[in-house]
């Protein structure tokens, strides 16, 4: 997904796909700008992720071969303004992840409307973090976004909040933010920490399988407790972050019939509908 400001110094990265390849780096490796980036495999399986340690019963525990008839979404930030809500259900739009902030310097001018304008229409809806770890700690981050829309509530219509947590876009020569994979562990533990603090439910993790085996070291820490949001713009699911069997929503490609990055729910809009529940 997309940062919406350089505040950082570095330069910035040209828009690719999510498996653009791979340049020597120096910690550890370094990836063309992306708003995700993996390797392409064949046939992934789908199934949905876990949250709190344990599967929802509404949830299919099998994998899935492939996303035809599952709910499609799509998500947004401030590149694409004023959404036209209405359009947006008739192509089949159910639901959408809206971009709150970034790490403790932004907040998007247009997640208020955009916000609320799914809900208006009759989407789910969901808020989600651009994580800048090298900025602030994981705590401090979350905190700026829960105060600025990232919160949930058990209505059936608010998706949990959402961590996009990807190579750096400010600084192609440290595209893991010059931190460790301990560090980077510690980072994303501070920020779920919180965010289940303050909302009773841990993040969906949105990552790609390059960027987080290579950046934290493969970390297997919240696989079991955090579902899963895979971006990888290709025909099937591909390799999976380290720890996760499954990815509970799927980003396929960074354009379509929806406004923004299109995604798919992996399952049935009865089981999307109460994991928004809790």
């Amino acid at each position: 997904m997309a940062r919406d400001r350089n505040r950082l110094p570095g330069p910035q990265h040209p828009s690719s796909r999510p498996d653009a390849p791979l340049r020597a780096l120096r910690h550890p490796r370094g990836l063309r700008r992306p708003r995700g980036h993996l390797r392409r495999l064949a046939a992934g399986a789908l199934a949905l992720g876990t949250l709190t340690g344990t599967l929802y019963s509404a949830l299919p525990t099998t994998p899935v071969a492939a996303a035809a008839g599952k709910p499609t979404g799509h998500d947004i930030s401030s590149h694409q303004g004023n959404v036209d809500w209405r359009d947006v259900r008739a192509k089949g739009g159910r639901f959408v992840y809206v971009k709150a902030t970034e790490s403790t310097w932004y907040r998007s001018p247009h997640f208020p409307r955009q916000y609320r304008g799914a809900r208006k229409a009759g989407l789910l809806h969901g808020a989600y973090h651009f994580g800048v770890p090298n900025a602030s700690s994981g705590r401090a981050q979350a905190r700026h976004f829960l105060r600025n829309g990232g919160r949930w509530k058990a209505d059936g219509w608010t998706l949990p909040p959402a961590l996009d947590i990807e190579h750096n876009p400010y600084d192609r020569e440290h595209a893991c933010y010059g931190m460790s994979g301990t560090a980077l562990v510690r980072w994303v533990r501070g920020f779920s920490n919180e965010v289940l603090r303050q909302t009773g439910r841990r993040p969906v993790i949105y990552t790609t399988a390059r960027w987080w085996n290579g950046c934290t070291g493969g970390s297997r820490a919240f696989a079991v407790t955090h579902p899963l949001w895979l971006a990888n713009w290709h025909s099937t699911p591909g390799p999976l972050p380290s720890g996760w069997a499954y990815p509970s929503f799927w980003q396929y490609a960074g354009a379509g019939a929806l406004p923004g990055d299109q995604n798919k729910w992996n399952g049935t809009a009865a089981q999307l509908r109460r994991f928004a529940r809790g």
